[in-house]
């Protein structure tokens, strides 16, 4: 069954997902990628506000590509998330209660979602132009001189993802491989 879920996420719509249901989102999220990440955490380093609340946020791992005329945006596919893990956890911390992207999180990543009961979602890699479709407003509020990792803020309509670890510790990723080789 299908869930349509209007953002911010807050603690009782994320103990409402599991592993493996099929979400719809609307709302904002936030674009984000390694640089974006580190960024960030240079700010929290210094004492300086952050550009973004992050409260009940949802953070995308996209770059996305330039948008040619008459488009919101260009092409939008998730890239790896492991490479925010070393950021992921401090984030929480402060709020932030999903990421989408790609591939497994540590387990580290993982109990920081329990703690925080937060969720991390999977958007499908190499669908960036479908992905696109679901984005309504696109605008940069953050790091323009990182160009396509600069930090976006997208509004967006039935953007479509999995969830693949709840805030119950459920891997979907785990769960699947030990179904596929108990078969």
């Amino acid at each position: 069954m299908a869930r349509y879920i209007q953002l911010p996420l807050t603690d009782d719509v994320i103990r409402t997902l599991h592993a493996g249901d099929r979400v719809f989102l609307s709302g904002t999220i936030y674009t984000g990628r390694d640089e974006a990440h580190h960024y960030l955490c240079r700010m929290l380093d210094r004492g300086e506000p952050l550009p973004i609340a992050l409260r009940g946020a949802v953070i995308y791992y996209v770059g996305p590509c330039p948008a040619k005329p008459g488009t919101v945006i260009g092409s939008a596919g998730p890239t790896t998330s492991g490479r925010m893990d070393a950021y992921a956890v401090r984030l929480m911390e402060l709020g932030l209660k999903g990421m989408i992207g790609k591939g497994q999180r540590k387990r580290e990543v993982v109990d920081a979602m329990v703690k925080n009961t937060a969720v991390y979602f999977a958007a499908i890699g190499g669908a960036g132009a479908l992905l696109a479709g679901a984005i309504a407003e696109a605008e940069v509020v953050a790091f323009p001189e990182l160009g396509a990792e600069a930090i976006y803020r997208l509004r967006v309509e039935n953007f479509p993802v999995t969830v693949i670890n709840d805030c119950y510790g459920r891997d979907l990723y785990s769960e699947g491989r030990t179904q596929y080789e108990q078969k």
